[in-house]
Formats: C-alpha cells, structure tokens, sequence
C-alpha cells in the first residue's frame, strides 16, 4: 500500500501544474470587475488652495519595485523588457513543482533560485533524469526560454511534464521574473 502511495504522489504533484494559471484567470477577472468600483466619482468637489502636502516616504513595495526594476534594466535583451506582473503570473504555473525563494527545497521539480550559470542537472539535492544530467549546458535566458517552449521536445527523455509556454512574451515575461527573483 506504501508503494502505492509513493507511486501516486508525484503523479498528483504533476496533475497540477497549470491549474495555478485558472486561479490567475480568476484573480484576473475579479480585479477588473472591481476596478470599476474603485473609480472617482464624476463631479468631486474643488478642495482648497491650501498647503502643499509633504511628500511620503517611500512605501517598501515602491522600494522593492525600484531595485526590481534595476536588476530588470540589467538584463540582456529582450529579458530586459520583461513584464514582471505577467512573469509572476505565468510562474504560477510552476510553484506546483518549483520555488523561486532562495534557500528554497526541492519539490517534484528543482529550486530555481540561482539557476541562472548553474549547469543543467547539477541542482543539489535533486534527482534528475538521465537525460538532463548529461545534457552538458548551462542555464542562460535562451536554454530556459526553448527548454519553457516545449520541455520535452527540447530534451527528450527529461521527466518534466510540463507541456510549456506557447506564446514568446509569457516566457520572455517569466524568464525575466526568474531572473530578477534569484538576484534576490
């Protein structure tokens, strides 16, 4: 029953890869249903001439953006003009069987913290296939956007069931977001 057991749970663990991306939808829809409510009203009153209000101090989400925005300025083209909101969308795809977070632990996939200049299949503590241990090449912003395009047909014989990212911004977006989360 053991045997069972183990054999079925990466099985359940691979079934979910992409259902992140319906959560996303919804999330999606529910902001843009919202955002109506949210609007100014027609006629606001004219408020006085008064003082100039001081300006606030920096919020940590505008102070995380900015340093964001700074590692994603840096990047070679065209990870450079990344759409980070989108990136972090699609890798909601894969937090199912990866984290991004350094210090993070392997799940069905590898940690990617890092990944960038790490030889393919060398992720310590993880058991790769056959196929991606001997691939022999290091992980740069070109590898992982044809490994995201079709895993499978990229690599034959790796154990990713992952079908990939068909359309080119959402793996240039997504690429870009890796990226800018592992230089943290």
């Amino acid at each position: 029953m053991k045997k069972l057991a183990m054999s079925v749970l990466p099985l359940m663990a691979l079934a979910a890869c992409g259902q992140a991306n319906d959560t996303a939808k919804k999330d999606e829809a529910s902001a843009s249903t919202q955002a109506p409510a949210a609007a100014a009203p027609a006629e606001t009153p004219a408020a006085p001439a008064a003082q100039p209000a001081a300006p606030a101090a920096p919020a940590p989400a505008a102070a995380a953006s900015e340093a964001d925005a700074k590692i994603l300025a840096s990047l070679p083209a065209p990870y450079n003009t990344g759409d980070l909101a989108n990136g972090k969308r699609q890798f909601a795809k894969c937090r199912s069987c990866h984290v991004i977070e350094k210090g993070g632990a392997n799940r069905v996939g590898p940690a990617l913290h890092g990944i960038f200049g790490r030889t393919a299949g060398t992720a310590p503590g993880f058991t790769y296939s056959p196929a991606l241990k001997g691939a022999g090449f290091v992980w740069d912003g070109d590898k992982l956007d044809q490994w995201l395009a079709d895993p499978k047909g990229f690599l034959p014989g790796n154990r990713m069931s992952f079908v990939g990212l068909k359309q080119e911004k959402d793996r240039r977006d997504v690429i870009a977001y890796i990226k800018v989360e592992s230089s943290k």
